[in-house]
């Protein structure tokens, strides 16, 4: 017989009901917005497989930035598109590089905006891949100098986090290392602890012009059905000295973020990518879906997951939503 003393309806009937009860809160400073910084001025370009994100000049990237910042958004990290490329991606740890540029603009129009730098090679090198190539392979410890070089030089421009993405084994100790040793011990290092060769990365490659020109990146990505080996990577990255870790793509792992989450205390990060976003956006130009709906539930579905920060192209439309 039905027991009327048991109605879950009853605290789902109002807009109040429903907010007095609700379980997961999405809150402005939980998102940080990508922002892509490349050569030139007053250049801006829109990229056609992301709808609403743009390359962006550095005079650019910094009105982005401060636009961001008044709509509520509170943190942004930054990927380059240099003016050159080589074997070695000198312009990811050049003084000068665009993010360098960019780092420095930002922090000098809106100092109180957290700017976190990504720190890989992918961008930078001729041959697409993020770390150094010798005999078509990629190499592992060779690439830990240039990778610890890069977030130094980033740190050294103002960057406020440093954030390893090239999934090289040891990459956060070399990296901790060498800004421990340049005093910049109080720099944080948000890793890409658990970052899967997904196929969610197409539209990004178009944005940063960062498709290998050989392969692909699955000898060092890891492989998508491990979840046992997402726990390892983490451990090693918290044991070398993480002060974040990140799981990424997002909602197609969300499973991953709730096991770090179970067996880690660090702050935990997602990336909500390129190609998550596409998906909304494609749906939502042509009618199948509410996107501001699709949005706050994905971002949403992160965030009960277990993760504290989510990186969205969506940062600014979901502030504003929340407001």
């Amino acid at each position: 017989m039905f027991d009327s003393t048991q109605r879950p309806r009853r605290l789902r009937k109002t807009p109040a009901l429903r907010a007095l009860v609700r379980e997961t809160h999405l809150r402005p400073e939980d998102f940080i917005l990508p922002l892509f910084a490349c050569p030139g001025k007053n250049f801006r370009r829109e990229i056609s497989s992301m709808p609403g994100v743009h390359n962006l000049s550095v005079d650019e990237i910094v009105r982005e930035a401060a636009a961001a910042f008044e709509t509520g958004v509170r943190g942004v990290i930054l990927f380059g598109l240099p003016e050159s490329k080589d074997a070695t991606g000198t312009g990811a740890y050049a003084e000068h590089g665009v993010v360098q540029q960019a780092i420095r603009g930002i922090k000098s129009e809106v100092p109180d905006l957290l700017v976190i730098a990504d720190t890989c090679l992918c961008e930078y090198t001729s041959h697409g891949h993020c770390g150094v190539v010798e005999g078509g392979e990629v190499l592992n410890d060779e690439s830990l100098e240039l990778l610890a070089r890069t977030a130094v030089s980033q740190a050294r421009a103002g960057a406020d986090i440093v954030a390893p993405s090239a999934m090289m084994d040891g990459q956060v100790g070399a990296i901790r290392e060498a800004l421990d040793q340049d005093g910049l011990g109080h720099i944080p290092i948000m890793s890409y602890a658990v970052k899967f060769a997904s196929a969610f990365y197409g539209p990004f490659r178009e944005a940063a012009d960062s498709a290998p020109a050989f392969g692909d990146r699955r000898a060092y990505q890891m492989d998508p059905p491990n979840a046992r080996e997402a726990m390892r990577e983490a451990e090693l990255d918290v044991a070398e000295g993480a002060d974040i870790l990140l799981v990424k793509p997002a909602t197609v792992f969300l499973d991953i973020i709730k096991m770090v989450r179970d067996r880690f205390d660090l702050p935990l990060a997602a990336y909500h990518v390129s190609g998550e976003y596409a998906l909304i956006k494609a749906a939502a130009q042509k009618g199948w879906i509410d996107e501001q709906r699709v949005m706050i539930e994905t971002l949403t579905s992160i965030k009960r997951a277990g993760a504290d920060i989510i990186l969205t192209y969506y940062a600014r439309e979901a502030v504003r939503a929340l407001s």
